[in-house]
């Protein structure tokens, strides 16, 4: 018979054994909790959040617990006070029976840290009930004479809005909260701040309304608060809309320039997103060219933190240079990747790196690339090949570098490198076309090495695409519809058109080819796709070729460079939620 613990227990019996131990230990913390001795009750307390935080049910405990408000001790009932925000949606109807101890350590007139404290858990009990209990205590918090009071109670009315947005509205805390702007605290201001900010973006209204006026009161807030009061600053000045170029130098000058030298990241960050949304405002172009260069120092500091602060920074630069290219040119070399460097950064720098190539800088660049290559992460390995296939779409007097460099790296004969190479050469001929079929050949000769079905897709385009300069592309093609059936749809669908394309180039070679693929495509394929393509090349074939020639081998539009194709809308959202 299976036992449980070595002694001989049925396992199906062992739980009843567990229910009574726990039971065991609930009137063990019952009799603790109820103990007159403040040490004891303090470590039951302790081991009752600790049993709390590990998963076990001590929610029988809420009575007992609660009476243990009774006490001045504030160690004590911030014990109570976590274990009550916890089992309060449990237990409402016994959450409700400490309000009264709740409201009374809100009134202590001896202790500010008692009254935020017991504000603070009346907000993160998160019981309608509560709601009304709570309002003339936060009101008083409000007004509070110390500013430690004053600053939980802005940032519990942003909790209490979460309950009920209506209550809130009605009882006037957003005017008392616009108030406190005014506050002679600049924690208190910068709560303030954060608890609008966070209500508008709940409810979709500014209730903020950030205006000149209200500025004048921030600004001097930003300059005495901590590191994350300025943060919350300064992501409400981000929304506000200068009304001129003389209050957005202003307001650049006399609090946000100096926070590029900060040294929290995230103050860092926040100061840039109010650059970029103020050089809107600046009608003078070498003014924008100095915030500019300001700029450049702080993102290039923030290059050599932690890979987390790395990738955050990263992602804001792919943004920063779409608005302002000119930013970052010269300071290529902070992107070079590092062998230590986590593979979410190195994607990520070889993105930003073909954002700012140049033809300055594309040799430096390609370079990088090229050694990227070699790689033993094949992930960086096919990003580095794409993103020369980029600079090669992005900089047409570097194009012809660009493919050099392919061509090296096709030589390799890497598997994945070659594959990866096909499909950016396929890219470069249609951006270029008729320009670089002297790489036909050496394209040609790595047929057998392509098993990924966009690889093998981008090779059959290129042989339809070019079939009158390839030799044996008849050949070529029919080695590939030897296995039709086995390929991807993608694959399929390429070989059909390619194959069409030669008829059509060359109708005495690829008579029979023809026919055999548009049979495959139609009587034997299940893919409505590829036989409704089928069907469709078929009847203009038959019917009228002229008409077949303008529809496969009409000029198709060349592709552009979209390393920079964010629309400006979507472009200003995101900037709006730098950091």
């Amino acid at each position: 018979m299976a036992t449980a613990g070595g002694y001989g227990v049925p396992k199906t019996a062992s739980r009843f054994f567990n229910a009574d131990a726990q039971r065991g230990e609930i009137k063990e913390f019952k009799d603790e909790l109820n103990n007159p001795n403040k040490d004891k009750k303090k470590e039951a307390l302790k081991k009752v959040i600790q049993s709390m935080t590990t998963g076990s049910d001590v929610s029988s405990l809420f009575p007992d617990v609660v009476n243990c408000m009774q006490t001045q001790a504030l160690d004590l009932k911030k014990l109570v006070y976590l274990y009550v925000i916890n089992y309060a949606k449990a237990q409402p109807d016994l959450a409700i029976l400490a309000i009264h101890s709740f409201r009374k350590d809100a009134n202590d007139q001896h202790n500010p840290l008692l009254r935020a404290l017991a504000v603070r858990t009346m907000g993160c009990i998160r019981l309608e009930q509560m709601t009304e209990y709570l309002l003339e205590p936060l009101r008083r918090s409000c007004k509070d004479t110390d500013p430690y009071v004053r600053k939980t109670a802005s940032i519990c009315v942003a909790k209490l809005f979460d309950i009920n947005r209506e209550l809130v509205e009605d009882q006037g805390f957003i005017e008392i909260l616009r108030d406190m702007l005014s506050d002679s605290n600049p924690m208190v201001v910068a709560n303030s701040v954060a608890a609008l900010c966070e209500i508008s973006a709940c409810s979709g209204r500014n209730y903020l309304q950030l205006n000149e006026d209200v500025i004048s009161k921030l600004l001097p807030a930003l300059n005495e608060c901590t590191e994350w009061g300025q943060v919350f600053i300064l992501d409400a000045l981000a929304m506000y809309d200068p009304p001129n170029s003389t209050v957005a130098r202003t307001i650049l000058e006399r609090a946000v320039n100096v926070r590029l030298s900060h040294a929290n990241s995230a103050v860092v960050l926040s100061a840039i997103k109010v650059m970029m949304k103020f050089m809107d405002r600046i009608q003078i172009a070498e003014e924008v060219r100095k915030l500019c260069k300001k700029m450049t120092p702080p993102l290039v500091t923030l290059l050599s933190a932690e890979p987390e602060i790395q990738y955050v920074v990263l992602r804001n630069i792919a943004l920063i240079v779409q608005r302002q290219p000119q930013i970052l040119q010269g300071e290529i070399r902070m992107f070079v990747c590092k062998y230590n460097d986590p593979l979410y950064v190195k994607l990520d720098k070889i993105s930003v790196m073909v954002q700012l190539a140049s033809e300055k800088n594309i040799d430096q660049i390609l370079s990088e690339f090229e050694e990227y290559a070699s790689e033993v992460d094949i992930e960086c390995v096919r990003q580095s090949v794409r993103a020369i296939g980029h600079c090669a779409i992005k900089l047409g007097r570097a194009a012809e570098r660009c493919v050099d460099c392919l061509l090296k790296l096709i030589k390799t004969k890497v598997n994945y490198v070659v594959q990866e190479a096909m499909v950016v050469i396929r890219d470069i001929f249609r951006k270029y076309p008729g320009k670089y079929e002297v790489i036909l050949a050496d394209l040609c000769e790595n047929l057998d090495s392509l098993d990924e079905p966009e690889a093998k897709g981008a090779m059959i385009w290129i042989i339809g695409e070019y079939a009158e300069r390839i030799d044996n592309s008849p050949d070529l093609l029919e080695y590939y519809l030897e296995s039709f059936h086995e390929e991807a749809p993608m694959v399929q669908l390429q070989l059909l058109t390619a194959t069409v394309k030669l008829c059509l180039k060359s109708p005495a070679n690829a008579g029979a080819l023809v026919q055999k693929v548009l049979k495959s495509a139609t009587d034997e394929s299940n893919n409505p796709d590829l036989r409704d393509r089928g069907y469709m090349y078929w009847r203009m074939l038959s019917k009228n070729p002229e008409m077949a020639k303008q529809v496969v081998l009409s000029e198709r539009p060349t592709i552009s460079d979209d390393s920079f194709s964010l629309q400006p809308r979507l472009l200003d959202r995101l900037f709006s939620n730098i950091f």
